[in-house]
């Protein structure tokens, strides 16, 4: 069942969540261990992050510093399988342009058509930390657009050489990211909602939010993207605060705002654990109000907040 299939044949608002590969060289266990934590609120599916590879620099022996390109969090489709095998649970992999071709972005559809995952989510990506804004690897894509086009190409049984492959019984299905405060790099959120609508028409099943702490956000956000023709089911993604420093990281990171009483409450907090409590009870009452509102399905980023997702979950679920 795709995505949608999934969060429409539950009764009440479904829950999903996202994982992390683990950093090279360390065990899944972790992965599992988040999974282990959520899986008793009957996620619909888990959706794991891709991470492009990034430019860092090594000694050598002769004193100089040697170039390369290491990607920290590799593993994305395989974690995908392991979670399917393990838990008979649907995973999501992210599928990005950023730091991949559009030749190993081919070879990641088909691994994951070989493994059986017809469910993917695309994005954009990130642009690479040495560079001030994005720029496509060589034989890259630049927008999401242009890889749902390949995959909508590779749908249709051709590889991007033009040759013909053999038809999966089953195509992949995808969704797109939507912003409820504008992405960063967009003039407007006119221009926004209009990519975003492009991005539905050319094939997206659905969006999933960026994380927002501000409930009115998403529903103005869901408002406009009506208006604009999109209707597509709109998860909301959200995220509780586990730290102190969270109050001014995630607004530099993400290009969100906090609102008022929830970056007063933080602002009193003398220690990460004091945040913590205030992450969990701002994104309970956010989870209890997009619940009561009837939305399809509430998406928790999960990074180093599984424990507290677990309590919230517990309130809502």
């Amino acid at each position: 069942m795709k995505v949608t299939e999934l969060i429409q044949s539950n009764k009440e608002t479904a829950f999903s969540f996202e994982v992390l590969p683990p950093l090279k060289g360390n065990s899944i266990e972790k992965v599992f261990h988040t999974i282990d934590l959520l899986r008793e609120f009957d996620p619909k599916y888990i959706n794991i992050t891709t991470h492009r590879s990034e430019i860092v620099y090594r000694d050598t022996d002769d004193g100089l510093y040697k170039r390369i390109s290491e990607r920290r969090r590799p593993g994305t489709v395989a974690i995908a399988a392991a979670i399917q095998n393990k838990y008979q649970i649907p995973a999501v992999p992210h599928v990005i342009c950023s730091g991949f071709t559009k030749s190993e972005t081919e070879y990641v559809l088909i691994d994951l058509s070989f493994l059986g995952i017809y469910d993917i989510f695309i994005l954009r990506g990130d642009k690479a930390k040495h560079e001030s804004c994005f720029i496509p690897t060589a034989d890259g894509h630049e927008h999401a657009i242009d890889l749902q086009r390949q995959v909508n190409r590779f749908n249709e049984g051709y590889f991007l050489d033009g040759t013909r492959r053999e038809l999966n019984a089953i195509p992949f299905s995808y969704g797109v990211a939507g912003y409820p405060e504008k992405h960063d790099e967009a003039p407007n959120m006119q221009s926004d909602i209009a990519w975003l609508k492009a991005k539905v028409d050319a094939g997206a099943d659905y969006v999933v939010t960026q994380m927002f702490f501000d409930n009115e956000r998403y529903f103005q956000f869901v408002e406009s993207c009506r208006q604009a023709g999109i209707h597509v089911p709109i998860i909301p993604g959200i995220k509780p605060i586990t730290a102190c420093s969270q109050l001014t990281v995630l607004p530099k990171i993400f290009h969100i705002d906090l609102p008022e009483p929830l970056a007063v409450e933080l602002a009193k907090c003398k220690s990460d654990e004091e945040a913590k409590e205030v992450g969990i009870e701002w994104c309970t009452l956010q989870a209890k109000a997009l619940k009561a509102s009837g939305v399809p399905s509430i998406h928790f980023y999960s990074m180093a907040a599984a424990q507290s997702i677990k309590r919230i979950a517990q309130q809502v679920y």
